[in-house]
């Protein structure tokens, strides 16, 4: 009587196999969140040299990771000024949780922009010291 072949695959090869799947999704998760981010070229601001002295970083461009934290003012011809909380858990810049003033232009009045909600922006210091909104992405 003929023998049947028999084929099984070894338990460790199946557990190489999934080992190196779940590296592959780590990794391809890793990269989309690098590749998504639209202010990646920035430098994130320095919090504590802006407070100490806004006017040293005029005219610099930076990235900001932040939640609204409170509507302070609006003037439909020039913007809104809100206050922003940066630091902390969750944000992305690291450190202390910090509250700065935050000037957002009338071209993005059109944006819904709440209390809770948080956003990247890419933000220059102007003449004043004042942060100045150049563009926005909710998170």
């Amino acid at each position: 009587m003929a023998r049947r072949a028999s084929f099984s695959i070894h338990p460790l090869w199946i557990v190489a196999v999934l080992v190196l799947v779940v590296a592959a999704i780590s990794a391809g998760r890793f990269l989309v969140g690098r590749v998504n981010d639209p202010y990646r070229t920035l430098a994130p601001l320095d919090v504590p040299a802006y407070l100490e002295n806004a006017n040293s970083l005029r005219g610099n461009s930076y990235k900001i990771s932040a939640s609204i934290w409170n509507y302070l003012a609006s003037d439909t011809a020039t913007g809104r000024l809100f206050s922003v909380e940066t630091g902390g858990s969750g944000s992305g810049n690291g450190g202390p949780a910090e509250i700065l003033p935050l000037f957002i232009p009338a071209e993005f009045n059109g944006v819904n922009i709440q209390k809770g909600q948080h956003f990247n922006f890419s933000v220059e210091v102007n003449e004043k010291g004042i942060l100045t909104v150049k563009s926005l992405t909710k998170a």
